[in-house]
């Protein structure tokens, strides 16, 4: 990595809801606005070369989602294959990023919360050379978003289920936790009462 390193960021938001009920909670309103809006919004006010939202192709409520976020100057990625886990979204990113930059930051579409400066914080510490896999932090404990160098973009391909990319963040040898002073990196929203917490 150096300092002029680029940077793109991937929106993950093909989650199947499950813990929320009959509602797609990324539809769910949050402030007046859906809840993945938000969430787009981190990787929107970011520095970052370019941005893609990975939707759920099979989903009746994907136009929804790609409605919502129609006016953010992102990349939608449908992925087929959202029904067997998380790691097929992060498959749809990395490939799309492959071409595209030097390292790759994964939110998620559930957590609303996060500051775009906290994005920021894990680029300025990828170009510093501090780690090249690098997951945000607060008060001690590990969050979302992560950043990815492209040297991991095999390894996270290969990932299957509902993992994500943390078994690739724990074998790197270089792995770090980014303190952001950011409590929303730890703020996900699974149930209708996480999202209670957050009004």
């Amino acid at each position: 990595m150096t300092a002029d390193s680029t940077v793109a960021g991937v929106l993950l938001a093909a989650g199947d809801s499950e813990r929320f009920g009959d509602r797609n909670k990324l539809l769910a309103d949050l402030d007046g606005e859906p809840l993945v809006r938000h969430a787009a919004r981190t990787l929107a006010g970011a520095d970052l070369s370019a941005t893609a939202v990975v939707v759920d192709a099979g989903d009746s409520d994907a136009p929804a989602v790609r409605d919502a976020l129609a006016d953010f100057d992102s990349v939608v990625l449908p992925n087929p294959g959202a029904g067997a886990g998380q790691a097929t979204s992060v498959r749809c990113g990395v490939e799309w990023a492959r071409e595209r930059a030097d390292a790759v930051v994964f939110a998620l579409g559930d957590m609303p919360r996060v500051d775009p400066v906290t994005v920021d914080r894990l680029v300025t510490a990828f170009r510093e050379g501090r780690g090249s896999a690098l997951a945000a932090g607060h008060d001690g404990q590990r969050g979302n978003p992560v950043l990815f160098d492209a040297r991991y973009f095999d390894a996270l391909a290969g990932v299957d289920g509902d993992t994500g990319g943390r078994p690739v963040f724990r074998r790197a040898d270089d792995a770090a936790v980014v303190e952001t002073g950011d409590a929303g990196v730890l703020l996900d929203v699974d149930t209708p009462a996480d999202l209670d917490r957050l009004r």
